[in-house]
């Protein structure tokens, strides 16, 4: 291929192309799950909303990504189960034995133990109070 140079000429009407994703999550009691992401997993909160002095939602920062939690307004039903096909992976360079053990002394439970997965990832998995699965990896 000498010289020649080879240029893929974009879809039209263009593809979707995102910058960034945001998962928001509903909880059964917002300050129980603003709590254990804060005090248990080590989530820090980045914005609180509120409408006439209730807390309806939080965003919470754990290094570059966001997560935001909303209180259920039980228009779906109350006591509805949440986290059914859903499981949320956070990739991270820090030590994942690590962030498992910090998140057992602060009264956590792991759903899986750190183990290294068949693709080399280190990973272990938690489970928040709404049944939303979390998965916490790390390639290093």
């Amino acid at each position: 291929m000498s010289g020649n140079v080879e240029f893929k000429v974009r879809a039209t009407p263009e593809t979707f192309r995102a910058r960034s994703v945001v998962v928001s999550l509903t909880a059964d009691d917002l300050q129980e799950s603003l709590t254990w992401y804060t005090d248990v997993v080590g989530f820090v909160v980045g914005e609180r909303f509120e409408d006439n002095g209730t807390l309806r939602g939080v965003s919470l920062k754990a290094g570059s990504i966001e997560l935001m939690l909303s209180q259920d307004d039980g228009g779906l039903g109350q006591n509805r189960v949440k986290g059914q096909g859903l499981r949320i992976y956070f990739d991270t360079a820090q030590d994942v034995d690590q962030l498992a053990a910090a998140i057992r002394t602060r009264g956590g439970t792991l759903a899986s133990e750190p183990q290294t997965m068949p693709w080399g990832s280190r990973a272990f998995s938690l489970v928040d109070p709404n049944g939303f699965k979390l998965t916490i990896a790390s390639d290093a």
